[in-house]
């Protein structure tokens, strides 16, 4: 046997990698060829590397299996609080690295795979994304698991198992194009499925008031059907549960009105309620509201209830009853997080399950429904807003509207200011009726936060809101995707800040230190060639790697302002095509993201960028000074990999538009440098590294509000002063970026001439003049790596630990711990 450490691979001497033990890497050899022979039943001669992929992944799963089972052991002896997080989106990527990392399993298992003669990051690669989210949203779900489990919280991630993830995006012709994301086409080693737990869920039929209460009757039933994966804390021996469910037919599906010859159609016929789990909506703030989408949002809520009320009565501790009944401890035992409103059907079947199947009266059914659920709100945007028709949820839960029209009737009981009772009414009056879970939220709930401080002010000028900003989990976003900077810290503040990431304002000591500043930005420099030989191997494009790194990726749409970069791409362009000798800064401007296949704006703004990209890259009088990149399929993988190759981060929402942001804290964390608006998380991150650290321009949401209370915005009041801009947008619009197609671009033109709800033009001028700033920076590699060390010490805020810890104190009634649980019974 080769000696444990080989010089193979730069990752072997990194202490936050786990140690590679000779018995260990033995160990890891024998599981892994067990697995490749009896799991995959294959032998060297006909493996493959997605063979070898599974076998690795088993064989790190199975150090999971023990301290999972004794975890949930653990829980049912102490009979703590649980929190029940439900979304309709986990975005979590993929596991492997993330679980080595966690169970400090990764340099023993990458001295194992050398020794096997194989390559590990080949094998990480073969990995499918778990893409069960859109952005944002579902992201932070996937930070908050983590972080719940390394705190130690009994907690539950509840959602659904798509069977279609976020669609693969394609570049054709400059043009997206969607291809269905077949994610477990092979399988999926991290789920067990859990059959027995199956649960039924209820759909249309009618209600019934018999003097027994209410009987909800002839419905049609879906199975649900649970899927567990195994969700590590960072080495805390505490292994949680994410359970997704997966919409099955029942045995007898459409056979009890069996019909002659329809036996055949009957069996066909169950795709048509397995659809419920098929595939998750691609829409990224923005509320589409189809029936299909209700039922997904009703299928997960009744399940994730069955399994909240079962455990609860189970429980044995401090109980000499075979079950609990008293449902008013349910508070003490129970909370429910609800991830946005999609979830909010939670609240009225709650109240179906306590009054019409538990027999509790409607005050004492309410007063616990309250104490349990809490809500998140993730957005100011209108269009996301959540709003049923009531013939909709008539014709398919019809008990729940009943249920929800007796809320609002005592909710507007209560005494006060009618007009606020008109405006906070459940159910919408106008043309169609219709319910705005928004409001149903909040009514049924002890607590509702915004994701922001300036978010939540937005919000408290309404109403009786928390702040819990955002965070994001330093295990994947940074010891696993940066390895070499995660070094570099620990070398100077020891590894504490793993777990305490508060522990990086220790990093202030050294500002001044030449050897750690050096060693910031060579780390930084690895980090940008090895990201432009991915790009060169995968996108077949050339990049200078001594250009600014400037990036901007997330969700396009209008207010995220894509188009305000465009702006900048072209204005530079014409700059150096104006002064081709002058000393410009290189850089590489890379834009990624979706755009909801259903959003044209959104669609035509990726063409303007791809359009843009053919004639910067490939006009020789600017060569490698400037390029313009789309980076195709961004997801949760290719962020890894960007992020810590990042100079600058571009956050550029119009202020008071984006709640939080946190993509901005990843850049921040990975050392790049943030030009952005006092809009969302930038607001709190310009405090925590000090304002000066920070590239910030524009309106602030003062001014916002005072153009919008005065005389307006008006585009061509700016188009006409700024000539730079109109040069611009004059090249658009005159088809210089679409020479075949003139008019390629005209709606993109009338949209932010005459209706751009972001005011674009508006922040035009300040930008440019921040991007000069950025510019003169970055021609001082040592004063630019200085700031840098401002803001990665300036992170501390911005862990999900942080953002957990106040969910458990201050909503949850639960308290956090840092210990370890024993290991299997030790």
């Amino acid at each position: 046997m080769s000696k444990p450490f080989s010089d193979h691979d730069k990752r072997k001497q990194i202490s936050v990698r786990g140690l590679a033990g000779v018995e260990n890497v033995a160990e890891l050899k024998v599981a892994f060829n067990r697995h490749l022979h009896f799991t995959l039943v294959k032998d060297r001669n006909v493996a493959n590397k997605r063979d070898y992929y599974f076998a690795l992944a088993n064989t790190v799963r199975d150090h999971l299996v023990g301290r999972w089972i004794r975890t949930q052991q653990y829980y049912y002896e102490k009979d703590p609080k649980r929190v029940y997080y439900i979304s309709l989106e986990f975005y979590m990527g993929r596991t492997l690295q993330n679980t080595m990392v966690n169970l400090a399993l990764e340099n023993a298992c990458d001295e194992a795979i050398y020794q096997l003669g194989l390559d590990m990051e080949e094998l990480e690669d073969m990995e499918e994304d778990a893409g069960l989210g859109n952005g944002g949203l579902g992201r932070l779900a996937a930070c908050f698991l983590d972080s719940m489990a390394s705190l130690g919280l009994a907690a539950y991630g509840y959602g659904i198992r798509y069977e279609f993830g976020i669609f693969n995006q394609k570049i054709v012709n400059g043009w997206q194009v969607e291809e269905a994301d077949d994610w477990l086409r092979y399988g999926n080693p991290w789920e067990k499925a859990r059959p027995e737990y199956m649960r039924p869920v209820k759909f249309y039929g009618r209600t019934e008031h018999t003097p027994d209460g209410v009987k909800w009757v002839d419905t049609q039933v879906v199975l649900a059907l649970p899927y567990d994966t195994p969700i590590p804390g960072y080495r805390n021996n505490i292994v949680n549960t994410m359970r997704l469910w997966s919409a099955k037919a029942p045995c007898d599906f459409n056979l009890k009105d069996f019909n002659v010859g329809g036996y055949i159609q009957a069996v066909l016929d169950r795709n048509l309620c397995e659809n419920i789990s098929r595939v998750l909506y691609p829409n990224d703030n923005f509320f589409e509201g189809k029936e299909l989408r209700l039922k997904q949002e009703y299928f997960v809520v009744a399940a994730t209830l069955q399994d909240v009320v079962r455990r609860f009565k189970a429980s044995k501790f401090g109980s000499r009853e075979v079950v609990r009944t008293d449902f008013a401890e349910l508070p003490n035992k129970v909370a429910i997080q609800l991830n946005d409103t999609h979830p909010a059907m939670a609240i009225p079947e709650l109240m179906r399950v306590l009054v019409d199947e538990e027999k509790l009266g409607w005050d004492k059914a309410w007063d616990v429904c309250v104490r349990t659920c809490a809500y998140t709100n993730h957005t100011v945007l209108p269009e996301a807003l959540e709003r049923w028709p009531i013939d909709l949820f008539h014709h398919l839960l019809p008990r729940h509207l009943e249920i929800i029209f007796e809320i609002n009737h005592r909710f507007m009981e209560f005494p006060g200011d009618h007009d606020r009772m008109r405006r906070m009414s459940l159910i919408e009056e106008g043309g169609c009726k219709k319910v705005n879970m928004a409001h149903l939220c909040i009514v049924g709930s002890h607590a509702v936060n915004g994701v922001a401080r300036i978010h939540s002010e937005i919000l408290i000028a309404t109403l009786y809101f928390q702040n819990k900003t955002n965070g994001i989990t330093p295990r994947r976003w940074l010891v696993m995707c940066n390895p070499g900077l995660a070094e570099v810290i620990a070398e100077k503040i020891g590894e504490e800040f793993i777990r305490d990431l508060d522990q990086l304002k220790r990093l202030l000591k050294f500002i001044n230190d030449d050897a750690f500043i050096r060693d910031i930005a060579k780390v930084k420099q690895e980090n940008k060639l090895k990201f432009a030989v991915h790009l060169e191997e995968h996108y077949k494009v050339k990049i200078n790697p001594q250009s600014m790194f400037d990036f901007q990726v997330k969700r396009i749409h209008e207010y995220k302002r894509q188009l305000l970069n465009c702006l900048h791409m072209i204005t530079y362009y014409n700059r150096i095509k104006k002064e081709p000798n002058k000393h410009w800064t290189p850089r590489t401007i890379m834009v990624g993201g979706k755009a909801a296949p259903g959003y044209h704006t959104a669609k035509m703004i990726i063409r303007l960028i791809t359009a843009i990209g053919e004639v910067v890259n490939h006009d020789p009088v600017v060569g490698d000074r400037l390029k313009v990149i789309f980076l195709e399929n961004y997801r949760v993988t290719l962020a890894e990999k960007a992020i810590p190759s990042a100079d600058l981060s571009e956050q550029i929402s119009t202020a008071g538009t984006e709640a939080s942001g946190t993509g901005n804290m990843k850049f921040m964390l990975n050392g790049a440098l943030t030009i952005g608006t006092m809009d969302g998380a930038n607001v709190e991150m310009a405090e925590e590294a000090g304002e000066e650290n920070l590239f910030i321009f524009g309106m602030r949401v003062e001014d916002v509000d005072a153009m919008d209370a005065g005389k307006g915005y008006h585009a061509s009041e700016y188009y006409n002063r700024i000539p730079e801009l109109k040069q611009a947008m004059d090249q658009i619009a005159g088809g210089f970026f679409s020479p075949k197609q003139p008019d390629l671009f005209k709606e993109l033109v009338d949209l932010l001439m005459h209706h751009d709800r972001f005011k674009v033009f508006a922040d035009y001028e300040a930008y440019i003049k921040c991007q000069d700033k950025v510019n003169q920076l970055y021609k001082n590699p040592k004063e630019w790596t200085k700031m840098v060390i401002h803001n990665i010490a300036g992170c501390g805020k911005f862990s999900s630990d942080r953002t957990i810890a106040q969910y458990a104190r201050e909503i949850w009634g639960m308290e956090p711990s840092l210990e370890k649980i024993p290991e299997n019974g030790k």
